[in-house]
């Protein structure tokens, strides 16, 4: 179930968590964090790579670890 596109070594839960969160908007993650829509996009997507800071905070919003949401591929 883990994202890896464009050869970046981090996937992401993000997705599942969202719908297993009421269907949760990417746009309402981001209000929830500080950052655009956009961008919690691309890092769904697995084309940009969250400051630790950022994926600190998108675990948060879960109730979730850092390793729940994100996972080292290599």
């Amino acid at each position: 179930m883990a994202q890896k596109e464009q050869g970046l070594p981090i996937a992401n839960q993000i997705r599942r968590l969202r719908f297993e969160h009421g269907e949760m908007t990417q746009s309402e993650l981001a209000e929830k964090i500080g950052m655009t829509r956009q961008t919690i996009a691309a890092i769904e997507a697995g084309k940009y790579s969250p400051s630790l800071e950022a994926a600190f905070r998108i675990a948060h919003v879960f109730g979730a670890r850092l390793d729940d949401v994100f996972q080292w591929e290599e």
